[in-house]
């Protein structure tokens, strides 16, 4: 079981996304914006940080720079609906993984499970 922090704006996404991590066994700790993910990150540590790049308040790769910063080898995955956005996030966190929304529940677990397995 994995403790993870999910950043996610979309209301039904970030439910979607956290019962499907929850039934597959993790710990989910949710947000609803980059800000409240930041504060989060004061009740970690976390195994992976799961977060939507575009977002109110501080974006997801601001995010991940925080966490990483205050979490060395913290495992991050960005989801994002904008490509641009993806190859940006990709180049800020060379070890990062980024999935392009829409993304299938199954896939993202899958890929979650695979992040925290290495």
């Amino acid at each position: 079981m994995a403790r993870i922090l999910l950043a996610e704006d979309d209301a039904s996404l970030r439910g979607f996304l956290t019962r499907a991590l929850e039934r597959a066994g993790h710990q989910v700790v949710d947000c609803e914006n980059g800000d409240d993910a930041i504060d989060a990150l004061e009740h970690g540590p976390y195994d992976l940080l799961l977060t939507d790049i575009v977002m109110p308040g501080a974006d997801g790769i601001e995010v991940a720079r925080v966490a990483a910063a205050r979490q060395p080898g913290l495992r991050i995955l960005f989801i994002t609906g904008f490509a641009d956005v993806a190859l940006s996030a990709a180049q800020a966190s060379p070890q990062a993984k980024v999935l392009s929304k829409p993304v299938h529940l199954r896939d993202l677990v899958n890929e979650v499970d695979r992040m925290i397995a290495a």
